[in-house]
This record gives structure tokens, sequence and C-alpha cells, in this order.
């Protein structure tokens, strides 16, 4: 009966470690998420703002088009390649949540199967 209880105690100890490291683990990938969404969202701020001053600059309308094009095509590239790596950024962090709880997982699938 003892041993049923420390097993039990034990598995309660090793549940909770692996918790706190699991939100260990999101935390610190939402907070690299944060970094990444803010530090673009800075660069496209400075790369609107340097457009609109070579618009008014531009003395044709050709050339107002040629630059509203190439800023629109400039954002759209950087969108969605920010899009990717904020999704390569998520899959991480799921990763990294999952680990700690990855053997115990195993112990129990094991255990299941031979019951």
């Amino acid at each position: 009966m003892s041993d049923k209880v420390e097993a039990l105690q034990t598995f309660g100890k090793e549940s909770f470690e692996a918790s706190i490291a699991s939100a260990a683990a999101v935390t610190k990938g939402f907070q690299a998420m944060a970094a990444e969404v803010a530090g673009f969202s800075r660069k496209a701020f400075e790369h609107g703002a340097q457009t609109i001053e070579k618009a008014a600059t531009v003395n044709s309308v050709e050339k107002a088009l040629e630059l509203q094009q190439a800023y629109a095509r400039e954002l759209y590239e950087a969108y969605f390649g920010q899009v990717s790596k904020l999704g390569e950024l998520y899959l991480e962090t799921a990763k990294e949540a999952y680990r700690p709880f990855e053997s115990k997982f195993a112990e129990f699938g094991n255990s299941f199967l031979r019951s």
C-alpha cells in the first residue's frame, strides 16, 4: 500500500515539475513572438515613413504609382515572411511545451499496453 502512495506522490511531483517547465517554455515562446511582432511593426512603420518622404519629392504621377506599387509589394512580401516566421515560433513553442510531458506519456502508453 505504501508503495502505491509513494508512486502517487512521485507521479504528482513529476507532473507538477513538468507543468512548471511547460509553462516556462510557453512564456519564453510568447516573449519571443511578442519581440518579433514588435520588431516587425517598428520596421514596417519606419519603411512607411520613408516611403511617404520619398512620395513627397516625386514630380510625376507615374513615379508616384511606381513608388506605391513597390511599397505594396515589399510590404506584402515582408508580411507573409513574418507570418511564416511566427508560425515557426508557434510550432517550436508547442514542441517545447510538450517536451516535459513526453516521457510521462510514453510511460503511460507502455503501461497501458501491458495491461
